[in-house]
């Protein structure tokens, strides 16, 4: 427990209540067996971050991998030009494979292709994904839009992996909508949160 000058807890000083204070629910999408999940609304320059947070995201399909793309037209294309970064750690369930690399198969340059969060994600009833992706001044007229991506998930060979990616959207457009999918197959289940963060 962290502790202030006066002897007090962080907690007791409310800074942690303050800073929950701050995330405002804007709307949330619950999938079953939907191809994709898009939010075309509530994407604008009220908030200078955005924060998506995936709840148990069930894929339909063995083996596959949780993806996101950006419009600056309102969701009628996703295909923003993205530049990322990857690295990942891993833990096999019997203990007997472990490790931290980069992953050079899950970054891209210069692709508007849709942006892998997370692969190999399992089907099994117990097998999903959560984690966030946070969002940086879409609405900026000026600047690209960095974002940052920390997803762990279950695969398909009894592995948790730790997915955490990177980069920016290069464009000067205001990103306004943003779409999840999975690589092939449905979203089976799942719940994704959007909320802005005032303040920051």
């Amino acid at each position: 427990m962290a502790f202030i000058s006066n002897g007090t807890t962080i907690l007791d000083a409310g800074a942690f209540q303050a800073s929950l204070g701050n995330l405002v629910l804007i709307s949330e999408q619950t999938a079953s067996g939907s191809a994709s999940i898009s939010f075309t609304s509530g994407i604008d320059s009220t908030y200078p971050i955005y924060k998506f947070e995936f709840i148990n995201i069930h894929p339909s399909t063995d083996n596959v991998a949780f993806q996101y793309n950006g419009s600056t037209d309102g969701g009628s294309n996703y295909n923003v030009t993205k530049t990322s970064t990857a690295f990942i750690a891993y833990h096999k369930e019997d203990d007997t494979d472990t490790a931290l690399y980069y992953e050079t198969g899950n970054d891209l340059a210069q692709s508007t292709s849709f942006k892998s969060l997370v692969l190999g994600i399992g089907n099994a009833d117990d097998e999903q994904c959560c984690g966030e992706l946070t969002l940086f001044n879409p609405s900026s007229t000026t600047f690209v839009k960095h974002w940052i991506s920390h997803v762990p998930s279950h695969s398909y060979q009894s592995y948790i992996y730790d997915w955490r990616t990177a980069g920016y959207m290069n464009t000067t457009s205001a990103v306004n909508a943003v779409q999840f999918k999975m690589s092939s197959g449905n979203i089976d289940s799942g719940t994704i949160k959007l909320y802005g963060i005032k303040d920051s």
